[in-house]
Parts: C-alpha cells; structure tokens; sequence
C-alpha cells in the first residue's frame, strides 16, 4: 500500500458545447466541478467555455496548458452523438488517450489522455447531477500525481455500479471498489 499527499493542482476547466457558449442553458457543470477540485485542495486557473468545434476545443486545452494549468477538465459532449466533438477535439491536441468509455456508472462515456505529463480528462453529463461518479473515483488518484493507465481504470468496474442510496454515504460504500 502506498500513500501519497494531494498536490495542489491548477486546472484549467473547459466547459464545450453550443448550448452553454451561446447562453441558451446556464452552465451547471462548472460550480460542480469546481468544488470537487477544492474540496481536494486544488483550483481552477480559468473556465473557458467553447463552442462545439473540435479545433477550437484542442486550441483551448493548449492555450490553458501554456497558461499554467497542470490538469485539464473538458465538460460536454461527451456521449455518442455525432455532434459531441468533444473527444475528437481531445484527440486532436495529440494527447495520448488512455481510455474513452469505461464499465462505470455513472461515468461510462468518461476519457482519459495524457498531453505529456498533463492529465485531460473528458467528464460526461453524469457527473452534473450524481453525488459519486467516475470523477469521484479517479480525480483523487490524479490529484496525488498519480498516472493512471488502462488497467487502473479497468479495475474500477468491479464494483463499479454506483447503487443510488437514497442517502449517499460515499467514499463509505462499494462503488469503485473492487
């Protein structure tokens, strides 16, 4: 067993999606994230919210990397829709892609890549509304600087079924936990 402290992280959030960028839906994912990254000690250097272009996507995951951010967190389009680009702009930064769609729920349509030693994850919807999600589970291994490769997060699905408890008792529980 090994235990390793939180860094303290500067992350750049990029919330994607035509919906949010034109202002015809209030951005939800934002506040959400931001205090998870806080309750664990880290921050958000900047939100910047894109429209659903997979060029403008990549540019703006670059553009925060160069800024500072250590860790990238992409919110929106991150389903099976052919118009969610989202994971194709990921792609497109050149990053690695360690994984996109995981036996997790809430979090299946989750992405994990690596651009160098900068962690991008891509967060579906999910992660708005479940008190645990995929996010839960894995923001704190890479918030201790952990590098996270396929088969961690293939583990995760044994137990990998949040249960909805009508009162959640989360990280007391089973879910992602094999």
């Amino acid at each position: 067993m090994t235990i390793l402290p939180f860094q303290l992280f500067k992350v750049g959030l990029i919330t994607t999606g035509n919906e949010v960028f034109y202002k015809r839906i209030e951005d939800k994912f934002g506040p959400v994230v931001t205090k998870k990254l806080e309750a664990l000690g880290s921050s958000v250097l900047e939100q910047v919210f894109v429209p659903d272009d997979s060029e403008k996507i990549s540019d703006t995951i670059k553009s925060l990397i160069s800024k500072g951010a250590e860790a990238i967190v992409v919110t929106g389009g991150m389903s099976v829709d052919p118009d969610d680009v989202t994971p194709y702009g990921i792609r497109q930064t050149g990053a690695e892609i360690v994984t996109y769609g995981l036996p997790v729920l809430p979090g299946a349509m989750f992405l994990l890549a690596y651009y160098g030693e900068i962690p991008i994850m891509g967060l579906p919807g999910c992660v708005m509304y479940s008190k645990a999600s995929i996010l839960d589970l894995v923001l704190p291994r890479i918030l201790c600087g952990e590098r996270l490769v396929r088969q961690n997060l293939v583990e995760l699905s044994h137990g990998g079924l949040c249960l909805q408890c009508p009162e959640c008792k989360y990280p007391i529980c089973p879910f992602g936990k094999a």
